[in-house]
Formats: C-alpha cells, structure tokens, sequence
C-alpha cells in the first residue's frame, strides 16, 4: 500500500483540461509520487474516466481529488475529500460529504479516503470565488487553522492552496511550526525548479499543476526537488 507521508512531490492534472500523450508520459514517467486527479470547472464523470483510464496505464499511484458528487468514480487508489477551512458557506465544509454519505456511505472503502484541511489563500483564483473562501488572512489566522488541523481535527493534511500565485514562505513557515502530525501540502505559483525547491523547503509536499500546461519540461524539472528531500 502507498504512503502519502513519502510523497514530496504531486502532479495536479485538471481533467477539464486537454494534454497530449506525449505531455501525459512525461509527468507519468517523471520522478513525481503520485499522480491527483481535481478541478473547480467543468469536472464530470466522463472527463475524470477518461483522464483515469489514461493515467491508469503508468505504475504510479494515483488520487481523485473530490470537487462534485457526480464526478466521483471507482478505481483511484486514494479519494482526497477537501474541507475548506476558511469558507464561509457550510456547504464546502461538509455540506458535501453529507451528501455523499448519505448516497454512498454503505459503499465507501473508507481505508481509501483522505481527508484535507483546506485554507484557500488567493482571493481571485476560480477555487476562491466558488467556495466563497474568506481570504483575507492575515498570519495569526493561518497559525489557528494549522492548529485547528493538527490538533483539534487531526487531519491528516493541510493544504494551503494559493491556486495560480505565490504564497508567503513567511505564513507557510508560520503554519508548519503548529504540525507535528499533520502533512502540510502546498500549491499555487509553481513555476519553475528554484520555486518549486523554496516551497519544497518548508512544505512537506508540493502540489504542481498549472505548470504542466504552461511549460512542460519546467513543469518536471520540478520533480527533481526529491533529490533534495
């Protein structure tokens, strides 16, 4: 079985998004380890199949990260199930999961469900705007939400999801110095190896997912941050 405490690096693939076979072996044969599966727009069960069925094909593993019901498929090895934190509708607390439960619960392999701790940080970013995240954080609150997630919850993960920009190496240091068993993911802005190794230096794993459809060969140059690690 995987161990999600071993990955330092993970390629984020949209499923709304095109990418070519070439593109898709690349980041499936890089040193990545582990393949998340998500979006905000335009996620349904035929694009997460298809993008699945593709993926499937390279020894990896792999994870569906949970944005809609509908789009919830079998086959993926692990099912990332965000919290958003800081949102200020129930909704995509656990509004969602209710209603998952209480359609799929008798079903679901729970020994397959990671639960995340969300904190949205980028206010004009798709994810923002849709889960109606309060982003206007100042240190101290991204500090409370890591202890929330550490020792009140017990998450296994934080994200903190800056989502198409930079986030402050100052308010990452600040949360992961509140996580001792919580696993701190980051995500926003990474655009090249130097970014990449800076949020890798603090974060315990680093989400990569714009990047593959700006600039592939910067995108798995990313991965060599591992070699660090």
């Amino acid at each position: 079985m995987y161990d999600i405490k071993q990955w330092h690096h993970i390629f984020k693939l949209d499923p709304a998004k095109p990418i070519s076979d070439a593109d898709l072996e690349k980041v499936c044969m890089s040193q990545t380890d582990a393949i998340m599966i998500g979006g905000t727009d335009n996620v349904t069960e035929d694009n997460v199949l298809h993008l699945m069925s593709r993926v499937r094909r390279y020894p990896l593993p792999l994870a569906l990260e949970i944005s809609n019901i509908e789009s919830v498929v079998p086959g993926f090895d692990f099912y990332f199930v965000p919290t958003v934190m800081n949102s200020t509708d129930v909704t995509y607390h656990n509004g969602l999961l209710l209603e998952a439960l209480k359609m799929y619960g008798h079903m679901i392999h729970f020994e397959d469900i990671i639960f995340e701790g969300y904190v949205v940080l980028n206010a004009e970013s798709k994810v923002a705007r849709h889960t109606k995240a309060n982003t206007t954080l100042v240190t101290e609150d991204i500090e409370a939400y890591a202890q929330m997630a550490n020792d009140m919850y017990r998450l296994p993960i934080l994200y903190l999801e800056y989502s198409g920009t930079k986030g402050s190496l100052e308010d990452i240091q600040a949360a992961k110095s509140h996580l001792n068993t919580t696993q701190l993911f980051y995500g926003g802005g990474i655009d090249s190896y130097e970014s990449a190794q800076s949020f890798a230096s603090i974060a315990d794993t680093i989400i990569v997912g714009n990047l593959v459809y700006e600039n592939i060969k910067k995108a798995i140059q990313t991965t060599k941050i591992k070699e660090r690690t």
